[in-house]
């Protein structure tokens, strides 16, 4: 007989994937619609930033651009549609349906300032693609600082509030020395 060793961590490896094959099986477990049996479908999506615009892209193999509706409202892109089923009854004989059909939604919440009406979406092969432009954001404006003297309507405004007499600020007298340089 030959000794094997035993090794934990590989055990518990399988355990998890086990486990993980368990809760996948059962939140994907078929419901019964009309006697028939339909599966859970949730397309694949990929979204990626570009220099000007989110792309999304979602593969919608068997569905036509009638099938599918886009909608943007209040900053929330919802992507939904139907894959119909080809399910057909057969008497004799066994067969195995894995393609899942039924209806999907998918939602996706969109940047603070972006245009509606600027979405595009384009369908092709069986690939949804949607293009939404970003949010144009306004560079923050730089100020030039002037140098010299206040101008005479302003001093009083600058030198003290109005809730305290002018007698009570404190003065600031400013050495004669040389400003120092902002950079």
């Amino acid at each position: 007989m030959a000794l094997i060793r035993w090794e934990p961590v590989r055990e518990l490896g399988t355990i998890q994937s086990d486990m993980n094959r368990l809760f996948s099986s059962f939140f994907d477990t078929p419901t019964t619609a009309n006697s028939r049996m339909l599966r859970r479908w949730i397309p694949a999506m990929d979204l990626v930033e570009t220099d000007g615009a989110f792309v999304l892209k979602a593969d919608l193999p068997g569905l036509s651009e009638s099938d599918v509706n886009i909608e943007v409202a209040d900053r929330v892109l919802t992507i939904s549609g139907e894959r119909k089923s080809e399910h057909q009854d057969r008497k004799a004989g066994y067969y195995r349906v894995e393609r899942s059909y039924g209806s999907f939604r998918r939602s996706l919440t969109l940047p603070e300032g972006v245009d509606a009406d600027a979405v595009k979406a384009t369908f092709a092969n069986g690939v949804l693609e949607v293009t939404v432009p970003k949010p144009v954001t306004q560079a923050p404006r730089k100020v030039q600082i002037a140098v010299g003297s206040v101008p005479a309507g302003d001093a009083e405004a600058i030198e003290g509030s109005p809730e305290a007499p002018a007698a009570e600020a404190p003065a600031a007298e400013a050495p004669a020395t040389e400003a120092p340089a902002v950079s």
